[in-house]
């Protein structure tokens, strides 16, 4: 199975499955001598854990980590960075009666068509458990970033009907946590926390979108043609699980708006060049211009619904079928921080790669 390594300078190799005896990966690339805060980290883990709350999987893991290599006396090596995260609440036994159905919007067909085998149990290797080896990636890079003045936010905007009309800088980011939700916006959430309940109770899923902001990127991070720092940036948040739609800046609206409009005018405040408005998101021609980088992660409803569904088995026969086990009814506040660590993975690597190009 090749596509298991993101990223050109700080890399990720990730491995493992849903039901395996662990998930983990080795990064490659982090620079040396940086301070590795063990509580961050495993706090980064916590909030992509499942079992935290009503509206998420029941699924009890301690996700606790344990780093094999590339770090010393607390701090990095510059060698390749292993761990491991041990999978200890898994009920297999859930999916024997699932092995030989394809299940809607799952990839259990589209494995099977590529490797001729699968791993039913979880999804295995397609499983969201699979993102634990980004968070951690995701959670080193940016502790690098903080030490630059860069700082990464995300949260849910909206949850299928209920949107939060705000832009980001017009909340208080700091409000993300106080919520199951993972929404800035107190009334906001509740609505949303509601209209998942709603979900569950009649046996069925819904999704939404998490906003994401960077900000204190300095200008200059990205390549001008193939390596853009938007398209870079749409293929992390696209290679999330359940990801199906992404839009940086103004994103779709901007085709309501005419050139006019829509151009970010520069201007000089405070003896620094920057632009009236940021339509832009923070990126012209594919590099960041020091503006503040924002988009959207659209996430699909979670397929596994505890409503009978039809479907074909392996043989081609018609039938129907209940999923056992513990599902979540919304994916989106265990998915703020993987949208977080794919965003922070992307940026650290552009810096990193920008550093060896101006030496």
């Amino acid at each position: 199975m090749a596509g298991n390594t993101f990223g050109k300078i700080y890399k990720l190799t990730s491995f493992g499955e849903s039901h395996g005896k662990a998930i983990g990966g080795i990064i490659d690339g982090c620079p040396s001598r940086l301070k590795i805060d063990f509580d961050f980290i495993q706090n980064e883990l916590n909030r992509r854990k499942p079992g935290l709350s009503d509206i998420s999987s029941k699924r009890q893991e301690d996700d606790k980590i344990e780093f094999l290599s590339g770090i010393f006396e607390g701090k990095t090596l510059g060698t390749p960075i292993a761990f491991l995260v041990q999978n200890i609440d898994f009920k297999s036994a859930d999916y024997d009666d699932l092995k030989e159905i394809y299940r809607p919007s799952h990839a259990d067909y589209t494995y099977e068509q590529k490797y001729g085998i699968r791993d039913y149990r979880g999804g295995g290797r397609a499983s969201a458990r699979e993102t634990i080896a980004r968070v951690v990636a995701g959670a080193i890079a940016k502790l690098y970033l903080k030490t630059i003045g860069i700082e990464i936010n995300a949260y849910v905007s909206q949850v299928g009907d209920i949107k939060l009309n705000k832009n980001y800088y017009e909340l208080d980011l700091s409000q993300t946590e106080k919520n199951i939700i993972r929404c800035p916006d107190h009334d906001i959430s509740k609505s949303m926390i509601k209209r998942i309940e709603q979900a569950k109770k009649e046996g069925d899923t819904i999704g939404g979108i998490i906003s994401c902001i960077a900000k204190n990127v300095p200008a200059g991070l990205g390549e001008p043609v193939f390596d853009k720092l938007n398209a870079d940036l749409g293929k992390a948040i696209l290679s999330i699980n359940a990801v199906k739609g992404f839009e940086i800046g103004s994103g779709f609206d901007c085709v309501n708006m005419k050139g006019s409009e829509h151009n970010d005018i520069f201007i000089k405040k405070d003896g620094k060049i920057t632009t009236a408005t940021n339509y832009s998101g923070g990126i012209q021609g594919g590099i960041s211009n020091g503006q503040d980088i924002y988009f959207n992660a659209a996430f699909k409803p979670v397929p596994t619904i505890s409503k009978e569904q039809q479907s074909i088995d392996t043989s081609g026969k018609n039938i129907k079928y209940t999923i056992k086990g513990r599902h979540d009814t919304c994916v989106l506040p265990r998915a703020v921080p993987v949208v977080e660590a794919m965003t922070a993975m992307v940026i650290i690597d552009y810096y990193l790669l920008n550093k060896m190009t101006m030496l």
